[in-house]
């Protein structure tokens, strides 16, 4: 069974693996705790990864997949904290350009709240973008 520490804010949620290592059983638990939370007002999630120093491929996999059923859902998925011996499992994956990454966690909270800001100006309807003309 796997540790998470779950830590629920207004517009996300915060989860923070606290084994060492996710396997693919493990993996299979997070993406389910996550996958659970996409039913949930604040979906977004940021996933904080700083305890974490071995990701075995399924997790690797299961992430990515993860990260993509978020944003096609309307929600943000952000990754942070990775260790650089984690940081060189996703490079040799493929994986690290294809994730949406920050240092440090305070940073993912600013992404997940600035993409909510973009979603909502692209969903508002009282927005004409037709009658601003760019002066020749």
């Amino acid at each position: 069974m796997m540790n998470l520490k779950i830590d629920t804010k207004e517009k996300f949620t915060v989860i923070t693996p606290i084994d060492t290592e996710i396997s693919a059983i493990m993996s299979a638990e997070l993406l389910q705790a996550c996958n659970n939370l996409l039913q949930e007002k604040a979906k977004s999630i940021v996933l904080n990864l700083a305890e974490v120093t071995l990701l075995h491929s399924d997790a690797i996999q299961g992430i990515t997949l993860l990260q993509q059923q978020f944003y096609e859902k309307n929600a943000s998925f952000v990754i942070c904290c990775i260790q650089p011996i984690v940081e060189e499992q996703l490079e040799a994956s493929n994986v690290l350009e294809l994730w949406n990454t920050t240092f440090k966690e305070s940073e993912a909270w600013d992404i997940v709240q600035m993409e909510e800001i973009e979603r909502e100006l692209m969903d508002s309807d009282d927005m004409d973008f037709e009658k601003f003309e760019v002066p020749e």
